[in-house]
């Protein structure tokens, strides 16, 4: 069964008089365990779709179920609770609080939902080695690299185990280095702890890392295509970028 799926999605805005459809009738579903990019032009839809399916905004048509639960239907205090416990959300710019060390940022999730971080100290541990921070837990945002900061970000999101993983541009602000390896700690984690994980990309080589690209343009999700799991990385980033040209003719 898909840990998430959205059907026949919608999404319009105003501006004026006049509407502006930024999703027409998107369906997707992701099961545990897959690692699904999003790609496409500036102004295809791609953040519109990543906020719709993690419950950060509701659509104008259509339906988002997580957790067996419609969360496009759901109050903002029942959707709240559901993406807290389901979701775990990277952002670009990191988003961590620069008062709190790495750890207590890591942390913040848990206590949150009012639970005892002690509970969750195994998992903390494994995460902590997933990332390789063991030796960055006690230093503050400003202390760390931008690859680090993104780390302790992803640590975060992970933490509370969440069903699914959505990242927006989880490279975007990074050197070509730092971004293959946050690419890999994604993937490790995907496979290591059965999260299923979106991100949104402009950047091929990141979405080369993934099981499954979804192509969007105006709108509209236009091709899937799933990489063979054998194929190295320098063979699907050539299959990405084909298919971005293709996109674009």
């Amino acid at each position: 069964m898909p840990v998430l799926s959205a059907n026949n999605l919608q999404k319009e805005y105003r501006i004026g008089n006049h509407p502006l459809r930024a999703l027409d009738s998107v369906s997707f579903q992701i099961e545990r365990g897959e690692f699904v990019a999003i790609m496409g032009p500036s102004g295809s839809g791609k953040s519109t779709l990543l906020h719709l399916l993690g419950g950060l905004d509701k659509p104008t048509n259509g339906e988002v179920t997580l957790a067996d639960q419609t969360i496009s239907l759901l109050s903002d205090r029942q959707a709240t609770l559901v993406r807290r416990r389901n979701i775990g959300f990277v952002f670009q710019a990191y988003n961590l609080l620069p008062t709190l060390t790495a750890e207590e940022n890591i942390m913040l999730p848990i206590i949150i939902d009012g639970k005892k971080p002690r509970d969750f100290k195994d998992r903390y541990e494994e995460l902590i080695q997933l990332v390789g921070l063991g030796d960055r837990q006690a230093h503050k945002p400003d202390q760390l690299s931008g690859g680090e900061q993104q780390r302790v970000a992803l640590a975060r999101a992970l933490i509370t185990e969440p069903s699914i993983l959505l990242a927006d541009e989880p490279t975007g602000n990074l050197d070509s280095k730092t971004s293959v390896t946050i690419m890999e700690l994604l993937r490790r984690s995907c496979k290591a702890l059965n999260q299923a994980i979106i991100i949104v990309t402009h950047d091929p080589r990141a979405a080369s890392y993934a099981d499954r690209l979804v192509l969007l343009r105006d709108g509209k999700l236009v091709e899937e295509y799933i990489f063979a799991e054998q194929d190295p990385v320098p063979q699907r980033l050539r299959r990405v970028i084909e298919l971005l040209e293709k996109l674009e003719t």
